[in-house]
């Protein structure tokens, strides 16, 4: 049997990508990688034969293609995970499920004045009250998913999961921006960090060659 193709871009700069990938490696499940440079001039075409969105991440499984950073951990959730991407209890899973997709829609002061570069470390560069506000919602949403129904482990619902994967680039933006966070925050960032997935992720990260001159421009002092 064909094992699942995962296309992806630069480990350094997508977070989209990071999403699914680390998911599917935390949970063992064997897949081919493609790995497509951002910037690069030929980007677009390349990723239009993996997605018809020609973007990056794309799963392939067969001849099924599926597209979006969410439906490809829900489709994996289904096909290999046995369902134990989300948590079993069903209220728990709508909730886990929220804060999934408030992480997949929103955030954008967040996500624009923060970009993901796992490479990058804190300065003098700082953001607006837009995307203070994103990280305060961000660290509440946290406090109250871990008191709640964090007990058993160390992630949002206990086990790593999906959510967890979810806002597994958040934590990197934190890290790398050198975001003020709360001791809630600061333990999660942690079991995040030591999840061996996301080490190996990281480390492929710091020997990529390939830059996004506008996302590293904001290591420069502000």
């Amino acid at each position: 049997m064909n094992r699942p193709v995962l296309v992806i871009g630069n480990r350094n700069y997508s977070s989209w990508s990071l999403r699914p990938w680390l998911l599917l490696r935390q949970f063992g499940v064997e897949f081919d990688e493609v790995r497509l440079a951002l910037d690069a001039p030929d980007f677009a075409a390349q990723a239009l034969r993996h997605s018809p969105t020609g973007k990056v991440p794309a799963l392939r499984d067969g001849a099924l293609a599926v597209w979006d950073s969410l439906a490809i951990c829900e489709y994996a959730n289904e096909r290999w995970l046995d369902g134990n991407g989300w948590p079993a209890d069903l209220h728990r899973r709508a909730l886990a499920r929220a804060a999934a997709a408030e992480m997949h829609s929103g955030f954008i002061a967040l996500r624009t004045q923060l970009p993901m570069n796992s490479r990058r470390r804190p300065d003098a560069y700082r953001w607006d009250a837009a995307a203070q506000r994103d990280i305060d919602r961000v660290q509440a949403l946290w406090r109250g998913l871990r008191r709640d129904h964090g007990a058993g482990g160390d992630f949002l619902f206990g086990g790593f999961g999906i959510v967890d994967a979810m806002f597994a680039p958040v934590a990197i933006r934190f890290d790398g921006y050198g975001v003020t966070v709360d001791d809630t925050a600061a333990a999660y960032m942690q079991a995040l960090f030591a999840l061996p997935a996301l080490r190996q992720w990281r480390q492929a990260a710091e020997q990529e060659s390939e830059r996004v001159a506008a996302t590293d421009a904001l290591c420069r002092p502000a």
